[in-house]
């Protein structure tokens, strides 16, 4: 996967923020979740077939990867993955369809998330993807897939589910906690994060193993876009992580992906993927 230099980076926010602009223009009231499930496989057909033209596009729709407007037959869809696991969420109230995709067995390994706008007939009018491969923050392909897949994040049941400003709250929480270390933030236990390939319930599998700490400088998280699924109690934000990669300036900072199963207003798990314009971020991790 190629990566940005700063100065192509900077280039295309412009590009990006009108791309943002159409994405949440075109949001519909509230849709199925039928409707959404077959986008989010119909994207996942095309990305294992490596064919952009499987998927029913809307006239003008904009696509994306990490930060870059880009012509959608030459991003990640341009080519066959081997799909070794996929997990779907669906927001019927803002209408998007939502692909958090696992190709470890792949020649090329990913991670990738992939949020996508649908318009009130059922077409994709906005694609915007997190696209993490080698030299990504913390990556490793296979350790994802071996955490991601044993966990459970199946439906729970009606008299049990949180609102979506509560689950909202979780994830915004976690995140506000990064520019302010006092702000509390609504743990769970257990509770683990899977950071790239990193997996914090190894240590303790029945405790909170959520908690940051304080990162060396106070971070302000910006540009924040949330898919919310109240029937599996999950949240995605995919947001600008300020300061980590040492080849961008401190803010905004470079695309990241935020991913939350709440319960009980909770966080359990906790899964992120960070892009790096340098290998590692530059921090030699």
């Amino acid at each position: 996967m190629s990566r940005p230099s700063v100065l192509a980076n900077a280039t295309i926010k412009g590009a990006l923020v009108l791309a943002g602009l159409a994405f949440a223009t075109n949001a519909q009231a509230a849709c199925s979740r039928a409707m959404l499930q077959k986008l989010d496989n119909a994207y996942v057909k095309a990305q294992a077939g490596g064919k952009a033209s499987l998927l029913p596009l809307a006239k003008g729709a904009s696509y994306s990867e990490n930060d870059r407007v880009m012509d959608i037959a030459k991003g990640v869809l341009a080519g066959p993955l081997k799909v070794d696991f996929t997990r779907g969420l669906y927001d019927t109230t803002q209408c998007i369809a939502f692909t958090e995709l696992v190709a470890a067995t792949d020649p090329h390994p990913y991670v990738i998330l992939t949020r996508m706008q649908a318009t009130s007939t059922g077409k994709i009018s906005g694609i915007e993807s997190v696209v993490t491969d080698a030299g990504d923050w913390v990556f490793d392909a296979g350790k994802y897939l071996a955490v991601t897949r044993t966990q459970n994040w199946s439906e729970i049941p009606a008299n049990k589910r949180d609102t979506r400003a509560v689950i909202q709250a979780a994830a915004d929480a976690y995140l506000d906690n990064w520019g302010d270390p006092s702000l509390p933030v609504p743990h769970g236990t257990p509770c683990s994060r899977l950071e790239g390939g990193m997996f914090t319930g190894a240590r303790n599998p029945g405790a909170n193993t959520c908690d940051m700490g304080a990162f060396p400088e106070k971070l302000k998280v910006t540009n924040r876009r949330y898919v919310i699924d109240e029937v599996l109690g999950a949240v995605v934000v995919f947001h600008n992580f300020p300061w980590i990669d040492a080849g961008l300036p401190k803010d905004p900072g470079t695309q990241s992906g935020q991913m939350f199963r709440v319960e009980g207003g909770k966080n359990h798990y906790i899964h992120e993927v960070t892009v790096c314009t340098t290998p590692k971020c530059g921090r030699g991790k």
